[in-house]
């Protein structure tokens, strides 16, 4: 690769990154690290009821979610700010070609499901590494190369909450992970008008809260793949979302990309 041409895809990688925290980037990636690290036999979702009793909870309030919710500082050497509004999509822009598929649409965005009482979303973003030595005009090819990959080594996380009450935070993790099992095989979306072509849905592990499910989505755009992480944490009555991408890991020979489990975890530390 050209260190000129490079520099042009960084440019333009840059830009868009700016203005959204999820667009994919050809390449691909195997699902195959669980939470702590470790290696997960690769297969479809599993069927998704909830293994938690459904007690009966009391939604917190704005004011209680946002005590919970993710500041600058509960992540060490992540970035941590409120969603604004280029971060958010109606819940009635999201849509899929499968009923039974729109959970997951609504996880990977952070729209609540029925008997939410309160919302919040943070962006959580990985801090950037040491930068290269020498000015990218003034690099190889392959220096640039390198350079570029590293640049891109950083890991953006959607993280949403959406306070429940009675049944229905169980009831909303249930129907994600059915959703996500029954959708394994792939779907599309269409997100603010634009589709997206989700093509396999992969079970993965973590743990956290009272219950949680993580999976790796793999996003396809005219050939090129890019994968997405997607987890739930369910505590009580609130249920939060974490959706990550890593702009590295969607490049051959890229970034190994896992959960972000630092992030999970101090989510649910959050939620007591």
């Amino acid at each position: 690769m050209r260190a000129t041409v490079v520099r042009r895809t960084a440019l333009a990688a840059c830009a868009v990154s700016l203005t959204l925290l999820a667009t994919a980037c050809g390449g691909s990636s195997d699902a195959d690290t669980d939470a702590g690290g470790g290696k997960n036999d690769k297969g479809a979702a599993t069927s998704g009821s909830s293994s938690a009793p459904k007690t009966s909870a009391k939604a917190l309030s704005t004011a209680e979610l946002e005590t919970a919710s993710l500041k600058q500082g509960d992540v060490e050497g992540h970035k941590v700010a409120e969603a604004g509004p280029d971060d958010e999509v109606p819940a009635d822009g999201l849509k899929a070609d499968k009923a039974t598929c729109l959970p997951v649409v609504h996880a990977m965005y952070g729209a609540a499901e029925a008997g939410s009482k309160a919302t919040t979303k943070r962006k959580v973003i990985t801090d950037p590494k040491a930068g290269a030595k020498k000015s990218l005009k003034d690099m190889t090819d392959g220096e640039a190369e390198g350079a570029l990959k590293a640049a891109f080594d950083l890991t953006s996380t959607l993280v949403a909450l959406n306070a429940y009450e009675g049944t229905a935070g169980p009831d909303a993790f249930a129907g994600l992970k059915k959703a996500a099992a029954d959708c394994a095989g792939g779907f599309t979306a269409t997100v603010a008008g634009t589709k997206q072509k989700i093509v396999s849905i992969t079970e993965e592990k973590v743990t956290g809260g009272d219950e949680a499910a993580a999976w790796t989505l793999i996003q396809e755009d005219e050939g090129a793949k890019a994968p997405f992480k997607l987890v739930a944490l369910r505590k009580e009555g609130t249920v939060a979302t974490f959706l990550s991408l890593n702009l590295a890991a969607g490049q051959d020979g890229g970034a190994k990309f896992t959960v972000p489990t630092e992030v999970v975890a101090a989510q649910a530390k959050k939620l007591g």
